[in-house]
């Protein structure tokens, strides 16, 4: 192993620090202002608990991933040169090709969930910046097809190549955020504080919390691609501690910030509870910033797996633009049917990324040892039984898998079944093109749009309706309520 490890190095490649600063900038972000309202519906001791086992757990089954890939390289040497699909890789190597093909379609669902949630965030943020800012108010409906209109020509591109700096600026702009969301609550504390109240205990709410700390923490789909991109592929568990270590510090102080300061006046983001119009506005920038940074990245996947299926050619043409404009029509139409990012990620979350990161790893790493043994013992490695996984698994670590998996399944189950049942709740969002037919649809819409009739900020207290700058500046409290039903808030 030692040997392997010192003959394996790219020529070029990323340093352990820069990998770990790309793992935050592709993990840390969306799920960042989504945590402090699923944190209300736990409490803070439990919300504060499971944010740091999924930290730690998260960290361990990264670590696997890293493991999977160095015994990938080292078992079959194809794969130390360039690898499209290091994840489906390993799912053919540790369970076969159909199992491949399984990873291959739910990485392409995760993607694409992923990407129809950044749509809505980027939209969301939107509507309220330019409410809290200029008064004006363009319908979250519009502001969908304006985010896709403006995210479709940096898609275009072959391949996000040497990308890394794109997602160190990401990784900035979300640091940056963090210390405006938190400087913000701070600021609101005094005000806020003294009114703040909490919902009652909601079962499927607080399993919902699951989906949302998953989606925060679960970027392990792009992780054996970065690997891959690293000098020393062997070194890429550091970069997954230093990473995981850098998010729980982002993610902690501003989920306890969100909590203590706003409460259950929360709706689906803390962004519009900032009382500061300036900071409120520049967290919506750095936060939209981040998405647009991350959609690139999203949809690159997306429009790869696309042409390989239409067998297209790699070269800049009409072919290109007409493809990846029907991906983005796809992801803007499924933003359309569900104009509520609260629960779709939530779903994502609790389906899909709970699959990719915590599932997924363990069983790949608990094969893949195995076979490395086998092949080490000069034994067949074909057919691997359960009984020669457990003869040749460290009991400890088998332990430690097994509760994971346990943990994952339930959670995992619940926050997904949760989300769809909201989804199919009459208070809702109804899809935007139902208003064209639904009477309904238009009277929820028009809920929406009394939201935005007066005021600027989502207030705080039991009735949204405090402010340091009194209560004109307050969005609609009761439209607001119902809006910001479908999701934890």
């Amino acid at each position: 192993m030692g040997a392997m490890d010192q003959r394996h190095i790219n020529e070029k490649g990323m340093s352990i620090l820069v990998t770990a600063l790309f793992i935050v900038g592709e993990t840390a972000g969306g799920g960042l202002i989504a945590l402090p309202t699923a944190i209300v519906s736990t409490g803070a001791v439990t919300g504060a608990f499971l944010l740091f086992l999924a930290a730690i757990i998260c960290t361990y089954t990264g670590t696997l991933l890293a493991e999977n890939w160095i015994i990938l390289q080292e078992l079959y040497p194809e794969y130390r040169d360039h690898c499209r699909k290091p994840y489906p890789a390993m799912g053919l190597r540790a369970i076969g090709p159909k199992f491949a093909h399984f990873v291959s379609a739910i990485l392409q669902v995760t993607q694409f969930g992923t990407a129809v949630v950044f749509v809505l965030l980027a939209a969301k943020n939107g509507e309220n910046m330019l409410h809290a800012n200029f008064g004006t108010h363009v319908s979250f409906c519009y502001m969908i097809l304006i985010v896709g209109l403006l995210v479709f020509p940096f898609t275009l591109p072959k391949s996000p190549k040497d990308f890394w700096y794109a997602v160190v600026a990401a990784m900035i702009s979300t640091t940056v955020s963090v210390v405006l969301i938190i400087i913000g609550s701070v600021k609101d504390y005094e005000v806020c504080n003294k009114d703040v109240f909490y919902p009652p205990f909601n079962l499927p709410k607080t399993l919902m919390s699951f989906g949302t700390i998953m989606f925060s923490y679960g970027g392990h789909c792009a992780f054996p691609t970065i690997q891959h991109d690293m000098k020393k592929p062997h070194h890429f568990s550091r970069s997954v501690i230093i990473a995981f270590i850098i998010i729980f510090i982002f993610y902690l102080p501003v989920s306890m910030s969100g909590y203590f300061v706003y409460g259950s006046s929360l709706t689906d983001s803390i962004i519009p509870s900032i009382q500061n119009i300036n900071i409120q506005t520049t967290v919506n920038l750095l936060i939209s910033l981040h998405v647009s940074l991350a959609l690139t990245i999203t949809f690159n996947p997306l429009n790869q797996e696309f042409e390989e299926v239409l067998n297209m050619s790699h070269d800049f043409g009409w072919q290109r633009i007409v493809s990846r404009a029907l991906v983005m029509i796809s992801v803007v139409f499924v933003a359309e049917s569900v104009p509520n990012f609260g629960v779709l990620l939530d779903l994502v979350g609790g389906s899909t990324i709970t699959l990719m990161a915590l599932v997924l790893p363990i069983l790949f790493n608990l094969s893949l040892t195995t076979i490395r043994k086998k092949r080490e013992n000069k034994e067949e490695e074909e057919n691997i039984s359960f009984k020669e996984i457990f003869q040749n698994s460290d009991k400890i670590k088998l332990l430690a898998n097994i509760l994971i998996l346990v943990f994952a399944t339930l959670g995992g189950v619940a926050a997904t079944v949760s989300a769809m049942q909201t989804m199919l709740q009459s208070e809702f969002s109804a899809p935007c093109y139902a208003k064209l037919w639904s009477e309904e649809a238009q009277l929820l819409e028009q809920q929406r749009q009394m939201t935005f009739e007066h005021g600027k900020i989502a207030c705080c207290g039991m009735f949204r309706n405090i402010s340091a700058m009194g209560s004109e500046i307050c969005l609609n409290a009761a439209s607001l309520v119902k809006v910001g039903a479908g999701s934890h808030g």
